[in-house]
């Protein structure tokens, strides 16, 4: 049985996150007060256990960045609580913050952008050693030489410049980088969408063998399916600011409960030789976050709306075997309509 096997059995929370939201402030008028908020995420709940990787899909403009850049506190929430390792780090002090920030990292879209030009790949990946001060100079050098191996670039490389390397080379120093101070958890913020296909699966199986091998905890982030799939234990979809359903990856992909994860999923071209899929069309944009319809934000699009789900916002209800809805379809007396399998 793999490490990553035997952490999911203990079934430890290592993030906990309770009725979170963050909102920004909307200016106008001559003298700039305030007269909205933009609601980017809205009122959510879940739990990350140690060891696993929990997938987030949703639509651009669904929240799922903002909410990653929350719980690592580079954006402070507006109200609810985040817990890491059982320390709530929600309106804890940077000062206090420092000490956990080697614990918690971030790989981000677009490797190019995240990486300082002016700065070698060993100065790179050593930067963030000297900011924690925990290694002498002979040590932080050959960490950077063993991290480099670990995601399959030559001790060499460590002389090289960003530009001198493709996107999924400069991907992995990305991930070489956010290793450098052995962290316990991980956000990928759509780590692998600016990459072509190809090079997508290598720096997915990278980071799958180095969950394995060091026990971390991932927060995948991503609008493609098929992606989150691939690398996750658990799926969480967002939809405006909220999660609509949440659910072990093959219950949410076999037998999908929200409408709206049945129209993304519907969406995803299936490799089965007789799979017949309908493909459901949703009417209508995404509401703006600033302007949220009231009830279910999905009402205005859900082919299956009635006037409950206008009205009363749906709560997530747990359906059995560790999957989460947030529906009036399957709260009702009767409920009005059966999972589809896709």
């Amino acid at each position: 049985m793999s490490n990553k096997e035997n952490l999911q059995q203990d079934r430890e929370k290592l993030v906990e996150v309770k009725n979170l939201k963050k909102y920004f402030p909307i200016k106008g008028g001559i003298l700039g007060r305030q007269v909205g908020n933009v609601k980017a995420v809205d009122d959510i709940s879940f739990d990350i256990y140690k060891g696993e990787t929990l997938g987030i899909v949703g639509e651009s403009g669904s929240g799922k960045s903002t909410m990653g850049r929350v719980l690592l506190r580079l954006l402070d929430p507006t109200s609810g609580t985040v817990k890491f390792d059982g320390q709530d780090i929600s309106t804890i002090s940077q000062r206090k913050l420092r000490p956990l920030r080697k614990d918690m990292q971030m790989v981000f879209q677009d490797p190019y952008a995240s990486l300082n030009p002016r700065m070698s790949v060993g100065q790179l990946i050593e930067e963030p050693m000297l900011v924690q001060n925990t290694l002498s100079s002979q040590e932080r050098k050959d960490m950077v030489v063993e991290l480099l191996g670990k995601v399959g670039l030559p001790p060499e490389a460590r002389m090289k410049y960003p530009h001198e390397f493709s996107g999924g080379q400069r991907q992995r120093i990305g991930i070489a980088r956010s290793l450098s101070t052995k962290p316990k958890f991980i956000i990928g913020d759509e780590p692998v969408s600016a990459l072509d296909v190809s090079v997508q699966s290598q720096v997915l199986n990278i980071m799958d063998d180095l969950q394995d091998e060091y026990g971390l905890t991932y927060l995948f982030i991503a609008h493609d399916l098929s992606v989150v799939k691939h690398i996750s234990d658990r799926v969480a979809v967002m939809y405006l600011g909220r999660i609509a359903e949440i659910a072990p990856k093959h219950s949410l992909y076999d037998k999908p409960l929200h409408p709206y994860t049945q129209a993304l999923l519907s969406a995803v071209p299936s490799t089965k030789v007789h799979a017949k899929r309908e493909k459901i069309k949703l009417s209508g944009d995404l509401p703006s976050p600033s302007n949220p319809p009231t009830g279910c934000s999905f009402h205005t699009r859900c082919p299956q709306a009635h006037d409950r789900c206008k009205a009363e916002r749906p709560d997530l209800t747990h359906m059995g075997d560790g999957h989460y809805v947030a529906c009036h379809l399957y709260t009702e007396p009767e409920p009005k309509i059966e999972p589809k399998e896709v």
